[in-house]
């Protein structure tokens, strides 16, 4: 089984998160920010990845704790539930359309952290959600992951739509990269050997 469990607490957060790579889409969020608690619900979803995520964060403060921290253990347990990597296809990517909306991502689960961040969001804040956090959720998530991400906005105006179809389209770019290729599956997927 590939699912890893990660507990984080720092004097910001506190939080508790459950991965299956092999899932079928099963989440239950609670991070305290309902924007934050349905990207992650739709990135379970369109990912079929089972996803259970509790946080308990300086609310009080602001969301850039909670929405960087959730990044960073989602992160964590990508790269758990990875180990050695064998048998991955290793690299994803999707054009998402979402209305008027057009998002591509694409990943290389390298080793290597890099986030390429390509979005032009037009507004500050999306509800009571501050939309710079994107990017920093994402920054979070490759620097655990350990892998190469690029999120690119080909097309859109809309806030909220732009985030959605990101939060989608990195999901289904993952979900490809993750899977398993049956003519490989007892190789790491790179000419070194490791990733």
């Amino acid at each position: 089984m590939r699912t890893a469990e990660i507990n984080r607490t720092t004097a910001e957060t506190d939080i508790k998160l459950k991965l299956n790579l092999d899932g079928t889409g099963v989440s239950n969020i609670d991070t305290g920010v309902g924007f934050l608690n349905h990207m992650l619900t739709l990135f379970a979803r369109h990912g079929r990845f089972d996803l259970d995520v509790y946080c308990k964060g300086d609310l009080d403060v602001d969301c850039h704790h909670t929405t960087e921290d959730i990044g960073i253990a989602l992160g964590e347990a990508f790269c758990q539930a990875l180990g050695d990597k064998k048998g991955i296809f290793r690299y994803g990517s999707m054009i998402l359309p979402m209305d008027e909306t057009l998002i591509l991502s694409a990943v290389d689960i390298s080793g290597r952290p890099h986030l390429s961040f390509g979005l032009r969001i037009p507004t500050q804040r999306v509800g009571e959600f501050d939309t710079e956090l994107v990017e920093e959720f994402w920054l979070g998530f490759v620097r655990k992951a350990g892998l190469t991400l690029h999120i690119k906005q080909l097309d859109g105006k809309n806030s909220h739509h732009i985030i959605e179809g990101t939060f989608k389209s990195v999901a289904r770019s993952l979900k490809y990269a993750v899977a398993i290729d049956e003519d490989y599956k007892n190789e790491i997927p790179s000419t070194k050997g490791l990733l």
